[in-house]
């Protein structure tokens, strides 16, 4: 809450009370009601439209904001409880934070940018150099440790900022739109590094974006705001193929589907029997949409969805042409819900 008395605004909110009512009185319920956990490893985006509170929402993680009520948990801590020195030991160590217009030092070198974080824990000059050049290679600026921050192109500086968060070997990357201030194809190429790096390291990331094709692309769970208030969560699938209400499915209503939906978001899974041993071409729960399509235009009846259970391969469900077609329209599917957790890292939960 900002503004006058926010205690009492909270107990106006639990009475009922809406945004406009409390705005009126001089109020901003900027964040309502959140509560989430982010899964260790797991790639969490937080999207809405700007003034949604996802960015409020963000800083109240690494203790940037209090929250006016609730709790922010991680690694075993309410940061809500820690006292500053605490906090600042939190944020040194275990959270770190990539910006969206970089936040380089100008009068620094690439590689003393991407070393500040250890230098700030204390971190002897040879150890953080050395891990600020690993950190460098893995963002794929190598050769560049000697460069100065405006020799670099946009891309290139963004890349120097998630460095430096990488070399200090977080457990957890709060990301606040950090690829929003790029061009459409050096952002793309960002999000590649970011998934590739997520696949060799196994960071738990908290990711911000107002582009849906850009939280449909990284995140494994994405949560939807709204006037402050979390309206969705669930996987890119899920909410593509099972808007929450109106105002998610207004949101997805452009997305290309093709790019998110797999054989498990469209079939129909009332079947039954073994591995089909037609010889005809087949699919997994897995398969992208794409490829779905192509096998669907070889074979003249419904496409086979075929997954190893205990060891035997089954038939686990068929995707009808008809389906295929329905998906890339308004018809909605009746999709399993896709869950793919990454290892590592920690688990953070919050409710603010």
């Amino acid at each position: 809450m900002f503004g006058r008395r926010p205690d009492d605004a909270v107990e106006k909110l639990r009475r009922g009370c809406d945004r406009e009512e409390l705005r009126a009185d001089g109020t901003t319920a900027a964040v309502i009601d959140a509560s989430f956990t982010v899964e260790p490893g797991q790639i969490f985006v937080v999207m809405g439209l700007s003034g949604s509170g996802k960015s409020t929402l963000l800083r109240m993680l690494n203790g940037l904001l209090e929250p006016t009520a609730g709790h922010v948990r991680f690694d075993g801590q309410d940061l809500t409880e820690l006292s500053d020195r605490e906090l600042r030991q939190v944020r040194s160590k275990k959270i770190s934070m990539v910006f969206q217009h970089f936040a380089l030092f100008p009068h620094r070198s690439v590689l003393e940018n991407a070393a500040y974080g250890l230098e700030v824990q204390g971190v002897p000059r040879a150890e953080r150099e050395k891990r600020a050049t690993e950190a460098l290679e893995l963002a794929g600026l190598a050769g560049w440790e000697k460069s100065w921050p405006d020799e670099l192109s946009g891309g290139m500086q963004q890349r120097v900022g998630l460095a430096r968060a990488l070399a200090t070997d977080a457990d957890l990357l709060l990301m606040d739109e950090s690829f929003s201030a790029l061009d459409p194809l050096i952002r793309r190429d960002m999000q590649d590094q970011l998934i590739e790096l997520q696949d060799k390291l196994k960071k738990t990331i908290v990711f911000i974006t107002h582009d849906l094709n850009e939280a449909m692309r990284l995140g494994d769970q994405i949560a939807v705001m709204r006037d402050g208030r979390i309206v969705q969560t669930g996987s890119a699938e899920d909410i593509l193929v099972r808007p929450a209400n109106d105002y998610v499915a207004s949101f997805t209503q452009d997305v290309d589907r093709s790019r998110v939906l797999t054989a498990a978001s469209v079939m129909d899974t009332d079947v039954r029997g073994d591995e089909a041993g037609c010889g005809c071409p087949t699919a997994t729960s897995g398969t992208p949409f794409g490829e779905l399509c192509a096998i669907s235009a070889r074979v003249s009846h419904p496409v086979a969805v075929v997954d190893t259970v205990n060891g035997e391969r089954r038939l686990v469900g068929v995707v009808p042409r008809q389906r295929l077609i329905g998906s890339l329209g308004d018809e909605q599917g009746d999709p399993a819900p896709c869950d793919s957790p990454r290892a590592g890292g920690e688990k953070v939960a919050a409710r603010a």
